[in-house]
């Protein structure tokens, strides 16, 4: 029998206490979903028999190279294989990113999985971005989503693959020979399961499954204990550990005294009234009822013009002023809706019930605006010229600075680096208006601003519109109109995660000044080397051309050199049982004299030395009747190496070592011919 529906019929909401309270609809589930009705429409037994997954199957039986229908347990890999690829395709076209933290690292154990099972049956080669592709081309009419992005997705599965293959083969390499103690039917330890997930990447649910296979099982709650322990190593390393309850006294402290009103979007001064002084250590606050000249502590306002640092903008500086003194405003923070002004009393005395006027530094607010602004369009280019794909990761915009953290598998491209400069400063050169709205949750997102994913907004929510340039959600604080931003400078691209990419950049008197110091780097390389700015660098061509000829005429000159050397060094060889023994000092490549000296002495031993500078290389050779029986090149080297401050090994018939005191090789050649004098009478 095929069950292809199985009736539940739901009456109650079940209570934790166990009541059962009637359901306000009572409804009956079928648990008839829409592929099991296709698979009875098409007349097959099973959802992968069905021509959704047919292809896909096909495909993943073609790349690894095994037949359906021959084997349950290459059927079932198969079966894994293809599923896990769908939700593969379709995750990263939605701009999932394999990491390891969210919606990210259910992704990747997805594909883990499935890669594993692919090596189970024997694939040894990538193979899993061939059955994404697979996806793609079978789903991609009915979802333009998976087309548009098919490079893109083959990409990031190609690349996550490649890194995890290699730590694969080895943590199954240890996951076996620990399961082979343990033996069928045995539990492998907590300790080993963490270690695999921890350092190998293997999620506890596949080394349950491994163990599965085979009988055994695996101590869960050893994993657990060594999880909570590296948690408690972490936390015990974190300093300012009294956080927790500090942000717990702020919270106690809104109830008591309400939000603080923010005014700074209309302007950078305002006045308000102190309702709360404090002092405070790393992890303790204190009320207190003033603050006098020299003290340092927080300030609680009823209204402020300072932004407090939130979603990536720095928290404002400046002043504060009241009647008979003065403060210097360091910086503003944000804690449960309270703007924290960390305060330094320049002159009288602060006290609690204080009227007081804010000035945030018009100049840094204005450089930060700047920024944030320009990051804005810098994340609306970045998936222009990079892909849907792209989402924000973090951000940090300051007055000098800006920095922003986006999702994508690679570097960025020098071309693309270019492009995407270029589209942000002509952006900024349309100058449209910068204008705000405060909407309806719901509202923002069908206008079709951009939200951060897994960040949490209120049921009103601000929202930030370029023209048609950019949409976002933002409570931060803007330019008026996007040519107020000035120049845009690209300063570097990185990657600082796995699929995490990071670029900084300058805008406005920053960007000039980047592109000032690029001027007057070019004007001092052009004085340097006599020419105008553009011919630098053809002239740079030209005289690497030149240094080009000239380095391989030097190498023909020292390798003719070093002939002419050999011929007058051969003559100091010296005859020790038998074996032409020569040690020397020479000119030139050690490997090339060595051989050309072995051509010429028969039975022989060569040391040769040579100064480079304040070191010294080392070369022994022998010749292949002699080594490995009656000398040890390798051996030899381990004596005569210390002799000039060094140290090194290798074959029977040639090892090298490099030395640090040139003024030893006199000594050394002499003490040399006796080490292999012993040698070769031992």
């Amino acid at each position: 029998y095929v069950e292809f529906c199985n009736l539940v019929f739901m009456q109650y909401n079940q209570l934790p206490d166990g009541t059962r309270v009637p359901l306000a609809k009572p409804s009956i589930d079928t648990g008839s979903g829409l592929e099991r009705v296709a698979a009875i429409l098409q007349g097959v037994h099973s959802n992968y028999d069905t021509d959704l997954f047919a292809p896909i199957i096909a495909r993943a039986a073609s790349v690894c190279n095994v037949k359906f229908g021959a084997a349950k347990d290459t059927d079932d890999a198969l079966r894994v294989i293809s599923d896990h690829a769908r939700a593969t395709a379709f995750l990263i076209a939605d701009g999932v990113m394999p990491s390891n933290e969210g919606r990210g690292y259910v992704l990747r154990r997805i594909m883990r999985r499935a890669i594993r099972f692919g090596v189970k049956v024997g694939v040894t080669q990538n193979f899993f971005h061939e059955v994404t592709a697979a996806v793609v081309e079978n789903f991609g009419q009915q979802f333009p989503e998976l087309s548009t992005r098919a490079s893109f997705i083959a990409e990031v599965v190609e690349a996550e693959e490649s890194g995890f293959r290699s730590t694969l083969i080895r943590g199954i390499a240890l996951l076996n020979a620990e399961l082979a103690k343990v033996g069928n039917g045995g539990e492998l330890g907590g300790s080993v399961a963490f270690t695999l997930s921890d350092t190998y990447g293997f999620p506890l649910d596949l080394t349950q499954q491994i163990a599965q296979e085979i009988g055994s099982s695996v101590d869960v709650s050893g994993y657990n204990l060594a999880l909570e322990q590296q948690k408690s190593r972490g936390r015990a390393a974190w300093k300012g550990s009294g956080e927790q309850a500090v942000s717990a006294l702020w919270r106690d402290i809104a109830e008591q005294i309400g939000l603080t009103n923010f005014t700074g979007y209309e302007g950078t001064t305002g006045v308000g009234h102190v309702v709360g002084l404090f002092a405070k250590t790393e992890d303790e606050i204190t009320a207190v009822d003033t603050l006098k000249v020299g003290q340092s502590g927080i300030m609680l306002s009823d209204r402020t013009p300072a932004y407090a640092e939130s979603g990536g903008q720095v928290g404002d500086t400046g002043c504060i002023s009241w009647s008979g003194g003065r403060a210097q405003l360091s910086d503003t923070s944000k804690v449960a809706g309270l703007h924290l002004h960390t305060v330094t009393v320049e002159d009288g005395e602060l006290s609690s019930d204080s009227a007081v006027t804010i000035q945030v530094d018009e100049v840094s607010r204005m450089g930060t605006q700047r920024n944030h602004s320009a990051t804005h369009l810098l994340h609306q280019v970045l998936k222009e010229v990079l892909g849907e794909h792209v989402a924000q990761k973090g951000s940090l915009v300051g007055p000098n600075r800006l920095r922003f953290d986006f999702s994508h598998h690679k570097s960025v491209g020098a071309e693309e680096l270019v492009r995407i400069e270029a589209a942000v400063n002509a952006a900024v050169l349309e100058n449209v208006a910068v204008t705000t709205a405060v909407m309806t949750l719901d509202e923002a997102k069908a206008s079709g601003a951009m939200a951060l994913f897994g960040e949490k907004y209120d049921s009103d929510v601000r929202v930030v519109s370029m023209g048609s340039l950019s949409l976002e959600l933002c409570g931060g604080t803007h330019v008026t109109r996007t040519g107020d931003i000035g120049p845009f400078r690209l300063v570097s691209e990185s990657g600082i995660a796995a699929g995490v990419r990071r670029i900084e950049a300058q805008t406005g008197l920053g960007a000039w000044a980047l592109v000032s110091a690029d001027r007057t780097a070019l004007q001092e390389m052009s004085t340097a080397l006599k020419c105008q700015p553009d011919t630098l660098m053809t002239t740079i061509q030209k005289l690497t051309e030149e240094r080009r000829a000239l380095s391989k005429q030097l190498g023909a000159l020292e390798k003719e050199a070093a002939k002419a050397a050999a011929g007058d060094i051969i003559k100091s060889a010296v005859d020790m049982d038998g074996v032409n023994v020569l040690v020397a000092e020479v000119q030139g490549d050690l490997r090339e004299q060595a051989d050309r000296l072995r051509d010429q002495l028969g039975s022989a031993v060569l040391v040769l030395f040579a100064a480079r500078g304040p070191k010294v290389q080392v070369l022994v050779a022998a010749t292949k009747d002699i080594a490995g029986t009656r000398v040890h090149a390798g051996n030899l080297i381990k004596e005569i190496a210390p002799l000039v401050g060094g140290r090194g090994g290798g074959r029977p018939d040639m090892a090298q070592a490099g030395g640090s005191d040139p003024s030893a090789i006199t000594a050394a050649i002499q003490a040399s011919s006796t080490i292999i004098e012993t040698a070769l009478r031992g």
